[in-house]
Formats: structure tokens, sequence, C-alpha cells
């Protein structure tokens, strides 16, 4: 009896650490990305060596590793490292969390994001960010975020609300309902004061638009004044 439950335990651990070795090679190639997304997306990024010293990258990272762990069944090496994270980089990103290849956390300091939460790929995340819970309650209670989303400065997400591709949520704004894609909402509560990026969008304020000499950015609070969209982040 007692070697036919050893044999269980052992195929159960042989099946952890099969799903743990294909998870750290999908956190592997979702750190690949982020890199490109963080050197793409960066303005003040310059040098491959930044890397080493890039707290928002560096945190995302332990992140990653920390997320294959939690999904393969070893919780208390996740948390371990999760609450190791939060200890050296002040950003605090439950494993549980999804956060697609591809995410960019800019400074880091102050980050929060809730083991519901989603975040999508080419979405900047500004320090102090939150992407918290309104309610405590079981099931899902934080924010899904889409892709190419820019979340400024101490903004507040709560709630299981949807932000949709493209969105800009200002510094500062507390959001508690839906934001459609291409949209822009600021304020407390968050509301929407454009409803197409697009047909709004400055290209001063495209990540991929600023250049790394600078070109393209010179005064760009100065420019129009009375553009809200210019002083968002």
């Amino acid at each position: 009896m007692e070697s036919g439950c050893n044999g269980v335990h052992l195929l159960v651990d042989f099946r952890k650490f099969k799903k743990l070795t294909a998870e750290i090679i999908n956190a592997s190639r979702a750190i690949k990305l982020d890199k490109e997304y963080l050197r793409r997306l960066d303005p003040s990024f310059e040098s491959s060596y930044q890397y080493l010293f890039h707290a928002g990258f560096r945190a995302l990272r332990l992140y990653r590793i920390s997320h294959a762990l939690y999904v393969s069944g070893f919780k208390f090496l996740a948390y371990l490292i999760y609450h190791i994270n939060r200890i050296l980089y002040t950003v605090d990103i439950h494993p549980a969390a999804l956060l697609e290849p591809g995410v960019v956390i800019d400074h880091g300091a102050g980050l929060v994001i809730g083991s519901t939460a989603v975040v999508g790929s080419g979405t900047v995340l500004y320090h102090g960010v939150t992407l918290g819970a309104k309610y405590i309650t079981k099931g899902k209670r934080h924010p899904t975020v889409g892709r190419n989303v820019i979340i400024g400065a101490g903004a507040k997400v709560l709630g299981p609300v949807y932000i949709g591709d493209n969105a800009k949520i200002g510094a500062n704004s507390v959001v508690i309902s839906d934001v459609p894609k291409d949209a822009t909402a600021v304020g407390i509560p968050a509301r929407i004061v454009f409803k197409n990026n697009t047909e709004n969008a400055n290209p001063h304020l495209s990540h991929s638009a600023i250049h790394k000499d600078g070109e393209g950015s010179d005064g760009l609070c100065f420019r129009n004044e009375n553009n809200l969209e210019e002083v968002l982040m």
C-alpha cells in the first residue's frame, strides 16, 4: 500500500516539475519580449547595460519567475520570490496575476497588481499604479487591461473593470468603470475625455514616436497648454 502511495507522489512530483520546466521556458520567452518592448517604449533607454539597473524590468523578471513557480504548484517558492520583489523594488505583483509578454514597468516603485488582474502586451505602467479590488470578495475582482495601454503615475484602477486596447489613463486618476478601446480617461472618478485616441493622437505622446536623440519631444508640455492630453502623463 505504501509503495503505491509513493508511486502516486512521485508521479505528481514529476508532473509538477514537467509543468515547471514548460513555464520557465515560457517565462524566458516573455522576458525576452519584455526587454524588446522596454527598449522600444522607454525613451530614456540608451544601452543594453541599463537592463542591469532598470528597477521596473528587474521587478518584472522576478514576477515572471514567481508566476512560473505559482502555476506549477510551487507556491511557497513563488511567494518567497514575490516577497523579495517587494523588498528590493517596492513592487507588489501577485504571482497569480497574468501579465502578457511585452509589458513595460517604468520606475516601478509603488506598483501594485492584484491576483486576478490581467495586463496585455505593449502596456506601460508607471510608478504608483494600482490594479486593485473594490470589495473583499472571491473570484474575479481585479482589472483586465488590454494591449498598448498607458496608465499614468499614481493611477488606481479598481474592481473587475476592462480597459480597452490603446486606452490612456491619466496620472492619479481613479478608474471604477470600463474604459473603451482608444479612449482617454482622467479624473476622480475617471471620465472619458477622448473617445478615439487615433483621431486625437498627438505624435509627441506616442512612445514609439519618441526618438532617442530627443527629436520631436522638445517643449512637449508647452507646445499646446490647452490640450489636456499634453499633460496627462
